[in-house]
């Protein structure tokens, strides 16, 4: 779907419950006002929902937000606001939720007429802070990397690779927009947000006042356990990301890595040294200049590629990659493996390191050395062996303690383990994949929580991406994802074996 299908849709049904509307409400009744008020009503819910659906989501795309407002800050005259964004990304988690349940609540608001000159400010409001977020995201487009956003005579052509959130995440990842089209989408809304401030007496109310004040209250707060159910107690009711049930990573890697080999350079962003003009050069002439200008390198600096779009959009799969410690790439090792896979995700462990000092003692020994003669073939032989204690000293050490988070040792403990050990079979292997540790982190956490099996490393957002939960299982099979599951919603050993691997010979996936 496409924001101009989306919009569509949208228009379609704000005309149908208009026209509904009039046929019971005729008194004093503007179509337009009706139209212009159910259109936006109706975006801001489905909006609103999609991202419902997986609070999380939108968290980990403020924190973008809030990490790159942090870096344009510091080089800026705002550098007095660069410490409040850190703080900010702790919570994004309630700010996301904050906000979707405002998007979806003025959305019932708007379409209702529950306190109309309220709804109008409040949308008006939302509009302009989600144009700054989405004209800032498209905007770092024309700022190069070494540069900040406030230094505008550094800014130069638009360049999408330059950009410092990918995506605005207007409607989550149900529908991902480039950030130019999310930008004019959001200077459109900006003209209903302005006609609700001067009509808003003209906006249609349904309902007693009563009614209507009930249904708000009803709405946020069933909005608010909606949104927690989505992260706190399970993963996404309903998933938009790559990595749902049923995916296919292994064949949707190997189409997507194709695609990326099929996709052909056009031509090249260069820069004079000197001037700092630049200039987009067809790939031929760039190879033409290259090889028969000596001075070609020494006068221009290449700055980017611009490339063909693959055929096949690349996702999150593209970036599947499992490692053991050691950097050994076990992806297809995983995707190959024709057995169930139960995998444990651990997209990141809160933990606690601290360097202690310790005293270990060093003991020397006094060496001998013996020799002896053997009569009977004449020769000699030595043998050193150690003798007494000659010293014992005392040195220091530095070793680092971890503490790890009680309530994940917990889960594991308490559920995870004694689920897996109570499935053990031939054709099924555990591994658990972590983001974020290290290799010593990993040991010791081996030791702390009593996992026995296989530890391998991957991206923590890609591990995100796959699981919301944290810690939470899923199941592979042949690099097909089978099922997934929060660390609450556990199932029993015996709904796994028949319903999941299999042991009744049907296929139910």
């Amino acid at each position: 779907m496409t924001i101009v299908s989306l919009f569509l849709y949208v228009a379609l049904a704000a005309a149908a419950l208009s026209f509904i509307i009039y046929r019971f409400k005729r008194e004093d009744y503007s179509f337009l006002d009706n139209f212009i008020q159910n259109f936006a009503g109706i975006l801001f819910i489905f909006s609103g929902f999609v991202k419902a659906v997986d609070p999380m989501g939108t968290a980990f795309k403020m924190e973008q937000y809030f990490t790159a407002f942090e870096d344009t800050c510091k080089g800026s005259f705002l550098s007095f606001m660069a410490p409040l964004f850190p703080m900010l990304s702790k919570l994004a988690l309630g700010f996301s939720v904050f906000m979707i349940v405002l998007e979806i609540v003025l959305g019932i608001m708007l379409i209702i007429g529950y306190r109309r000159k309220l709804a109008a400010w409040l949308f008006f409001i939302i509009m302009i802070f989600f144009t700054v977020l989405t004209g800032f995201t498209y905007l770092t487009g024309y700022v190069p990397s070494d540069a900040n956003f406030f230094e505008f005579s550094k800014w130069t052509e638009y360049n999408k690779n330059q950009m410092r959130v990918t995506d605005c995440g207007c409607f989550g990842d149900f529908i991902k927009l480039e950030p130019k089209i999310s930008f004019i989408k959001d200077l459109i809304l900006m003209l209903p947000a302005i006609w609700f401030l001067f009509r808003w007496r003209k906006l249609y109310q349904l309902f007693t006042e009563k009614l209507r004040m009930a249904v708000t209250v009803m709405s946020t707060i069933g909005l608010l356990l909606f949104c927690f159910s989505n992260y706190i107690w399970n993963e996404p009711v309903i998933d938009f990301r790559p990595f749902k049930i049923g995916a296919d990573i292994k064949t949707q890697l190997e189409l997507e890595q194709k695609a990326q080999a099929e996709v052909k350079i056009l031509a090249y962003i260069i820069r004079n040294r000197e001037t700092k003009i630049e200039l987009e050069v067809p790939y031929k002439d760039y190879l033409d200049s290259f090889k028969n200008n000596p001075n070609f390198k020494t006068v221009w600096e290449s700055l980017d590629q611009i490339k063909s779009e693959p055929s096949i959009p690349r996702t999150k799969i593209s970036d599947f990659d499992i490692l053991s410690f050691d950097g050994e790439s076990k992806t297809q090792e995983i995707l190959n493996d024709d057995r169930y896979i139960l995998a444990l995700i651990s997209p990141k462990i809160k933990n606690n390191v601290i360097s202690v000092e310790m005293m270990i003692q060093d003991t020397i020994y006094e060496i001998d050395t013996i020799i002896s003669f053997d009569p009977g073939t004449k020769e000699e032989s030595i043998k050193i062996v150690q003798g007494q204690i000659d010293t014992i000293i005392e040195k220091s050490i530095k070793k680092n303690q971890y503490s790890w988070d009680p309530e994940y040792l917990n889960i594991v403990q308490t559920k995870i383990l004694p689920l897996l050990d109570s499935v053990e079979s031939e054709q099924l292997s555990f591994i658990s994949i972590f983001g974020g540790l290290t290799e010593e982190g990993v040991v010791e956490l081996r030791k702390a929580s009593g996992i026995n099996f296989p530890c391998f490393e991957a991206d923590d957002l890609l591990l995100k991406t796959i699981m919301r939960s944290n810690p939470g299982l899923v199941l592979l099979k042949s690099g097909k994802i089978i099922h997934k599951w929060h660390h609450h919603q556990l199932p029993e050993p015996k709904d796994l074996k028949l319903k999941y691997l299999n042991e009744t010979g049907n296929k139910i996936y």
